[in-house]
């Protein structure tokens, strides 16, 4: 099972709208499959060009680790050798900080991940599970 582009673009829209109902800084969202590949990306006008690889980076950890941002950065401060590791197995696309979330449909299956940057990393994930909600999914931050 993965996720549709129709419920990953429910993602995006709503994110960006609870971004800009928090006045958060111009976000970039990326919904990846449960194989890690892009189903929708979207970088709000103000965003740096650069944002869509943290974006992705924060998203592929959660999906290629099945645990979201805040688990992984949790796992990096406890064993950083380990996310180093990690992180060269898949060529340093891994960036282990909230604002990437995994996602899982209601039975529990992993479906995908969600990154979202743009502003301090606890509100991305905040913005990220707006849009996670309305798409009926389950995140894990």
């Amino acid at each position: 099972m993965t996720i549709s582009l129709r419920k990953a673009r429910t993602i995006v829209r709503k994110t960006l709208e609870k971004g800009r109902e928090l006045n958060l800084k111009p976000l970039s969202v990326i919904v990846l499959d449960a194989g890690g590949h892009v189903q929708a990306f979207e970088r709000e006008d103000g965003a740096p060009p650069g944002r869509f690889s943290i974006a992705h980076g924060k998203a592929y950890g959660s999906v290629m680790l099945g645990m979201g941002g805040t688990a992984q950065m949790k796992r990096a401060e406890d064993q950083a050798y380990f996310m180093a590791a990690v992180n060269g197995v898949y060529g340093g696309q891994v960036i282990p900080v909230p604002g990437g979330v995994l996602l899982r449909d209601k039975k529990g299956t992993v479906v995908g991940a969600v990154g979202v940057t743009g502003d301090a990393s606890d509100k991305d994930a905040l913005a990220a599970m707006a849009g996670i909600d309305a798409a009926g999914l389950v995140g894990e931050v």
